[in-house]
């Protein structure tokens, strides 16, 4: 269960593809091995309103939140939010380029007990 969240400053929309984004941040999350295909959610949410820093209109801001299930390393979490950052990094280098530009990530564990789940995606890709 590792959904990834981008939450970002609407200024962004039109300056970079959040679309190749996602596609990016799924990619990475693939390739740690720690989860199944089946498993993997990542979508981009524009914030319309928001005040970043001294609230120049150029400032933006990008904040990746990971929610995983229990039972991975810190070593396992380190090396994946390493990668994660490292594919935002290299997506939002131009806005990294300017001083207007704040990019953030957390990895979240969810506490089994109070997480419910039905997904009819994983009968279907692990039988492929």
């Amino acid at each position: 269960m590792p959904h990834l969240t981008v939450e970002y400053s609407g200024n962004l929309g039109g300056l970079t593809d959040m679309g190749a984004l996602c596609h990016a941040l799924h990619t990475a999350m693939l390739a740690s091995g720690l989860f199944e295909l089946g498993a993997i959610r990542v979508r981009a949410r524009a914030c319309p309103h928001y005040a970043v820093a001294d609230l120049l209109p150029e400032n933006a801001f990008a904040d990746l939140i990971l929610r995983i299930g229990t039972g991975r390393s810190e070593d396992e979490r380190t090396t994946l939010g390493k990668a994660l950052m490292r594919a935002a990094e290299a997506h939002f280098a131009p806005q990294l380029a300017t001083p207007h530009f704040a990019l953030s990530l957390e990895v979240q564990e969810i506490s089994a007990p109070f997480s419910w789940k039905t997904n009819a995606i994983h009968p279907r890709l692990r039988t492929t």
